[in-house]
């Protein structure tokens, strides 16, 4: 993910829990509110102390950074938004852990709708 798409300074953080709105989900929850610079979004992923070491806080941040990095061209453009982790969240594998990213951000309608999905049907 690009530099310039993480949020990292503690004003910025600060804004987003005073001032935006929040969804969650059992192993996340999403802070969010809209931005004024040009940028796409911005991200920042917090992980306390509670969840584990350093090394598990770690994990997790590089994880979630690349399930949004794969998945940037959804995002609602000029949102910032921060990423809770949760302990549950620390058990699950790279899939179940995208379809709750992608789950906690669809709740909070930072998700762009893809439109309606075509189903094939069986001959």
């Amino acid at each position: 993910m690009h530099r310039k798409l993480r949020l990292r300074n503690r004003e910025d953080f600060s804004r987003i829990y005073r001032g935006g709105k929040s969804f969650a989900n059992g192993q996340f929850v999403v802070y969010w509110s809209k931005q004024h610079s040009a940028d796409p979004f911005r991200v920042g992923v917090s992980a306390s102390k509670k969840i584990g070491n350093a090394v598990v806080r770690n994990r997790m941040r590089r994880m979630i950074k690349e399930i949004v990095r794969q998945h940037a061209n959804r995002i609602v453009p000029k949102t910032d938004f921060i990423l809770i982790v949760r302990k549950p969240a620390t058990l699950m594998k790279m899939k179940e852990m995208e379809k709750s990213v992608l789950h906690v951000l669809k709740k909070a309608g930072l998700l762009k709708n893809a439109g309606p999905t075509k189903v094939k049907q069986a001959d």
